[in-house]
């Protein structure tokens, strides 16, 4: 019996190497033909041969990006297609990938759509059905598709090394990731207009709105302003105004998000003792006027908060640069910006015949406002492309977890990135020093990038004593941040500290081009800042990762580098 079942066994693997040398479609699928004179039947050979495949660590690679079954939800079916998480595919194939009505995946790219629904055996390609084996499958309340038969519907190259248990998968379009014209609405990708009314909010507005868009249409979330706007770390009131980086302050800090109806706007209060319903660990920014990098942000992951120069103060107003009958706005001049909008689409032919300024070309950013549905078309306008101030300063918000995602937070800068720090150099060591308030496992660290094409390494160090304990760090995680923005690194292995511990979080960054690459909360003095608080952290600074000093000694201010932590 013990020979029969190796011999089994040993056969599966035979057939894969053999299926697989050749092709990983379904051309093969309706049988597998004679071996050793028997007639195999797939329903019994296929699950071996998965079997034989997920039993090893199974790798995917699109376009040099490695996952594997260790960190992504990876496995070979039964039908010997390899299944993918939905949840990866924005960033694995650089595309837009949303779920409608939960069970309807929409992949679009390079101009071409794919819709996916789960348990149907047909895909519709540019609006054309077309068979498929495996499609889109939900297992486990999560929703799982063929990488490789969704490869080869967006004309993608794929291949299996059966010795390698390694799909690659590669884009052979060269053309660009967007079309000319998109538009976020017509995706029902957008939240509700609202209205700010005579406040100065809009930046809360704007963020909020971006933010629920990234949820769009998986979640229809409507998120307070109300307590953005009053129950951050700033000292500021809603007549004040404010900006992007108060926003992402307090979302990083998790002070926020939490929904409107616990919070509701314009009633002269908030609830401070709210807990945020989401954890938002991630927000690029994207470089000034980059407007392919907006594009594509909006296209992958939601609406983009942006800021122009406005002369309207709401929806009866009016403007020598806004043209009421197209709904179409551009301020050509050295107005620094005033207004915060949500960049939600664009059209590079929207002509620039409908502007009031005379331009020298076609094409314009689609905006959500937050002067009521009264404005422009329902809410929304356009912006030309020659605006002097839209895509200058740009949010985008790409990681929103769910708040079970880690147990703890550890952190001393609740007002974010204020300033920078550094040695004139394009490199920085720096560390802030916690104390575990249980057995815990430090999981994650959250830092800023303060440029594009940031190095990082991350460290820990255990029982922290003094500078002299550095030398014990060891490195947890490292990698390369492509835009400026906040990010959450998490952990191969997370490292475990003890209840009343004192450990450390040792940052080292590179940032091209930089002298101060150091993000770090301060008092600049402005009245909005004088609730900083410089004694809730301990901070360490180096230039060469050996002799470090505590940041009061360089600059009165604490380091923006937070700890993530699970229970034990």
């Amino acid at each position: 019996m013990k020979c029969l079942k190796r011999y089994i066994a040993f056969a599966a693997v035979l057939a894969a190497v053999f299926l697989f040398k050749f092709q990983l479609s379904g051309a093969d699928r309706a049988d597998i033909r004679a071996f050793r004179g028997a007639n195999l039947d797939a329903g019994v050979w296929n699950p071996l041969v998965a079997e034989e495949v997920n039993a090893g660590l199974l790798k995917v690679v699109i376009d040099n990006r490695e996952y594997t079954s260790e960190n992504t939800r990876l496995y070979m079916n039964s039908d010997r297609n390899i299944m993918a998480p939905v949840s990866m595919l924005r960033d694995a194939l650089s595309c837009s990938a949303h779920v409608y009505d939960k069970d309807l995946l929409l992949v679009e790219k390079h101009g071409r759509s794919v819709a996916l629904r789960a348990g149907e055996k047909e895909a519709l390609r540019d609006g054309e059905k077309v068979p498929v084996v495996s499609g889109l499958a939900r297992v486990g309340g999560e929703l799982f598709v063929s990488i490789n038969e969704l490869a080869g519907l967006l004309d993608y190259s794929c291949s299996f090394d059966i010795a390698e248990n390694t799909v690659t998968a590669a884009d052979t379009d060269d053309t660009r990731m967007t079309p000319a014209r998109f538009d976020m609405r017509e995706k029902a990708r957008v939240s509700p207009v609202r209205n700010q009314g005579s406040y100065g909010t809009c930046w809360a507005f704007a963020a909020t709105s971006a933010l629920e868009s990234a949820l769009y249409p998986e979640e229809k979330s409507l998120f307070s302003v109300d307590h953005m706007s009053m129950s951050n770390s700033y000292n500021v009131n809603q007549y004040d105004g404010g900006e992007y980086t108060i926003g992402m302050a307090y979302l990083a800090a998790w002070q926020g998000p939490v929904y409107e109806k616990d919070d509701p706007y314009g009633d002269g209060g908030t609830d401070e003792g709210l807990a945020a319903v989401r954890h938002v660990q991630e927000m690029r920014i994207i470089d000034g006027k980059n407007y392919e990098g907006i594009k594509e942000a909006v296209f992958q992951y939601g609406g983009v908060q942006s800021s122009l120069y406005s002369t309207i103060r709401s929806s009866g107003s009016s403007s020598e640069y806004y043209n009421k009958e197209t709904g179409a706005y551009c301020y050509i001049g050295t107005k620094k910006p005033n207004h915060d909008v949500v960049i939600v689409g664009w059209d590079d032919n929207y002509p620039a015949s409908n502007f009031n300024t005379p331009l020298e070309g076609d094409g314009a950013f689609i905006c959500q406002n937050s002067w009521g549905e009264e404005f422009g078309e329902d809410g929304f306008f356009y912006v030309s492309y020659y605006d002097t101030n839209i895509g200058t300063h740009n949010v985008v918000y790409t990681r929103i977890d769910e708040t079970d995602n880690y147990d703890n937070i550890y952190q001393s800068d609740l007002c974010g990135w204020v300033g920078k720090m550094g040695y004139d150099s394009e490199e920085i060591y720096g560390a802030n020093v916690f104390s575990a308030k249980g057995d815990e496992s430090v999981a994650a660290a959250g830092f800023y990038a303060t440029g594009a094409d940031t190095l990082y390494e991350i460290y820990i160090v255990r029982n922290f004593v003094n500078e002299k304990s550095f030398d014990g760090r060891v490195k947890v995680a490292e990698g390369t941040c492509k835009q400026a923005g906040y990010y959450t690194v998490d952990f191969a292995s997370p490292v475990p500290v003890s209840k009343g511990e004192r450990y450390a979080v040792v940052l080292f960054v590179k940032t091209p081009g930089a002298a101060h690459p150091m993000a770090i909360e301060y008092d600049t003095g402005e009245e909005s800042l004088e609730t900083v608080d410089l004694t809730d952290g301990e901070g360490y600074i180096s230039y060469n990762g050996k002799n470090f000093v505590n940041v009061m000694e360089k600059q009165e201010c604490n380091l923006c580098i937070k700890a993530f932590t699970m229970d034990q």
